[in-house]
């Protein structure tokens, strides 16, 4: 890693553990702030579109709570990450589950298909009002996935958290991933390579 992060702050516009753990093992050290906004009133025609107005809007959320003046006069530039991420299945758009029923009916459609993840990068530099994002597409296949581990997954309520009700990292789903084009971190939220990337333009 060429930038060190004792040149600049990062805060991480989210509550996901998934992203944490990820930007930590990147290296980075970071601050943690949530954005409290109806995702619902967002709609966009692709999933792509739709991300990255979903980190747009995230990161509009938050700058509205911080002191943007002080940013401005810090020595050190401080970068503000946002991200969003959906599944797409058979061409429709997928987020959150509702509920455990629509958790357990997404699982059993993903069982022996495929389905794909599609995730956002947003990077603003709070100092110079730079931004730059990007979107990030993985595409999953399953082998035919049990009854009886589906329904451990929807009991756990882990689905729930996660857009699409789509886990690939948990042991119990793990057997049956057949294949995965592209990378598991950005299945999981936070695609470490196109961080990285925005985060060296930003400075």
């Amino acid at each position: 890693m060429e930038a060190s992060t004792s040149s600049y702050k990062i805060i991480l516009g989210s509550s996901s553990v998934a992203r944490r753990k990820i930007l930590a093992e990147m290296g980075y050290q970071f601050t943690i702030m949530t954005a409290d906004i109806d995702e619902k009133s967002i709609r966009k025609e692709t999933p792509e579109e739709l991300v990255m107005a979903l980190a747009e809007a995230k990161a509009e959320a938050i700058l509205q709570r911080l002191p943007v003046d002080d940013y401005l006069k810090d020595a050190e530039p401080t970068l503000l990450i946002t991200s969003d991420q959906v599944v797409v299945y058979e061409g429709v758009i997928r987020e959150k589950p509702t509920n455990k029923e629509e958790a357990r009916q997404f699982l059993k459609d993903y069982s022996g298909r495929h389905a794909a993840t599609v995730g956002s990068v947003l990077v603003t530099n709070l100092k110079t009002g730079f931004r730059k994002g990007d979107s990030d597409r993985v595409e999953i296949y399953f082998n035919e996935i049990p009854d009886e581990i589906i329904e451990k997954l929807v009991d756990e309520g882990i689905t729930l958290n996660v857009a699409g009700g789509l886990i690939i990292e948990h042991p119990s789903i793990l057997p049956f991933v057949k294949e995965v084009v592209g990378t598991t971190d950005s299945v999981m939220g936070l695609p470490k390579s196109l961080t990285e990337k925005l985060l060296k333009e930003a400075l």
